[in-house]
């Protein structure tokens, strides 16, 4: 009796002549253009805005203090994201959309409505409080959020869960709150400029204090609870959970605009309002969305080491790589022999066949979860047959690297489930009966690395 795939059925390709006709207006080329001329403009646009508030020097002050955290808060988001690394090209827009368009669309939004409340109610002071607590987080976390949206709806393979979401949305953030500061901090120089012989405190040390020191993380943290909400939803079924992928974002988005609103109008709480939102309320806000941010990256770890040994049995890979590609240091130590052994290239060979392995072992898990989308036989076998082309430099690597991080490591048992992968490597082991494929010349015991042709791992050498 035949039994049913949980997997899709890929659709069968249409005729060439019931192929569609790109559109001028479809092409790739043209809406990157498109893209990259937007960005560009609200560049130019924002920087005219901003030194026509601060003056050439304020503006440069405020650029210098203002790129200070954004390394950190960069390289803090590329570690969360090294299990499986999206493209720099998607970083790289999503810090520009915040620096560039969703700043340039907030300064004028902003400034539009308070002027606008200011003339209704003829009461500046109210205009502003309303402006910073009310009109702010809904138009600049609406703003960052489009930057989240287009990743996900163009760039879908990129945007796989909630690690993604969190990677895309704080870079989007990092990028607005440069921005910002510079707007801030370069107002606060010339504040001090102006002051200079009162004596006062600075002004400039102050916001810098504030702003970098003490919560350099802030627009980060709102924007990734939309982050959150849009992994969530990029980890459901698409056929089953609809309403769930739009309710999700949309509630991350509330969230977001909420904690935004707190932390604006924490100094309407009194002297110590501030303080008292920033260690009762956002602390520990950071604290838990840091652990399961690393908690969610253990968790892909550990996807990697039970997803892959199928194709271990299979012939696809060898032994050791389940173990290895699902440790970072293992990886680190893979990509490090290569470059002594072989050279740079070879050493991003292995990054690429890392990289290309754990977009395997997480089809594999969307699949047997039943979230697989309509091209998963052809993206499985799209993946196997990269990591076979890469096979030479990554197999010795990996099983080095899987020796010195844990000698001891015994093979897992083939997973009693879901669909076998797609096929043989060429020139592979014949093909076996579904969960009856030999590890090595013992089926189920450990075989000293030189079985599958690699040198045995001396620690002394």
């Amino acid at each position: 009796m035949a039994t049913s795939t949980p997997y899709p059925i890929p659709p069968e390709a249409p005729a060439p002549g019931e192929l569609r006709r790109v559109r001028w207006w479809q092409r790739r080329a043209l809406r990157v253009a498109a893209l990259v001329t937007l960005l560009a403009l609200s560049g130019l646009v924002i920087l005219a805005l901003v030194r026509e508030q601060t003056g050439t020097e304020g503006f440069l002050v405020g650029l210098g203090l203002a790129t200070v955290p954004v390394p950190l808060l960069v390289a803090a988001f590329r570690w969360l994201d090294r299990v499986a690394p999206g493209p720099w090209r998607n970083l790289l827009f999503c810090f520009s959309w915040g620096a560039c368009a969703a700043a340039l669309v907030a300064i004028v939004a902003n400034s539009f409505a308070i002027r606008w409340i200011a003339t209704a109610t003829a009461d500046p002071g109210s205009a502003d409080t309303l402006g910073a607590t009310v009109i702010a987080p809904v138009v600049e976390e609406s703003a960052k959020a489009a930057a989240v949206l287009l990743v996900f709806l163009f760039r879908r393979r990129d945007f796989t869960g909630l690690v993604d979401g969190v990677v895309i949305a704080g870079v989007t953030a990092t990028g607005f709150a440069f921005t910002e500061n510079i707007l801030y901090l370069g107002n606060a120089f010339v504040t001090d400029q102006l002051s200079r012989e009162s004596g006062l405190a600075s002004v400039t040390a102050a916001t810098f204090f504030v702003r970098v020191v003490m919560s350099p993380f802030a627009h980060p943290l709102f924007t990734v609870l939309t982050g959150i909400g849009f992994g969530i939803a990029a980890a459901l079924s698409a056929d089953r959970h609809l309403l769930r992928r739009v309710l999700l974002p949309v509630t991350g988005l509330l969230l977001a605009m909420g904690m935004h609103a707190l932390w604006n109008g924490s100094a309407v709480f009194g002297q110590y309002g501030f303080f008292t939102v920033y260690a009762l309320f956002m602390l520990p806000v950071f604290g838990l969305l840091t652990w399961l941010a690393v908690w969610t990256r253990q968790r892909e770890l550990r996807t990697i080491r039970a997803e892959l040994p199928v194709y271990t049995a299979a012939g696809w890979l060898t032994p050791p790589e389940p173990y290895a590609l699902g440790s970072m240091r293992a990886r680190a130590l893979a990509r490090d022999y290569a470059s002594y052994t072989w050279g740079k290239e070879a050493a991003r060979t292995v990054a690429e066949y890392q990289a290309y392995a754990t977009s395997l072992a997480f089809l594999r898990h969307r699949g047997r979860r039943g979230r697989a989308g309509a091209d998963f036989v052809v993206r499985e076998r799209e993946l196997l047959d990269l990591l076979w082309e890469r096979r030479e430099p990554a197999r010795p690597a990996l099983a080095y690297a899987a020796g010195a991080t844990a000698p001891a490591a015994r093979p897992v048992p083939y997973p009693a489930y879901g669909h076998p992968p797609y096929g043989h490597p060429p020139h592979g082991p014949a093909p076996h009966p579904y969960g009856q494929a030999p590890y090595g010349p013992s089926y189920g015991q450990p075989q000293p690395y030189a079985a599958y042709g690699y040198p045995a791992y001396d620690p002394y050498r």
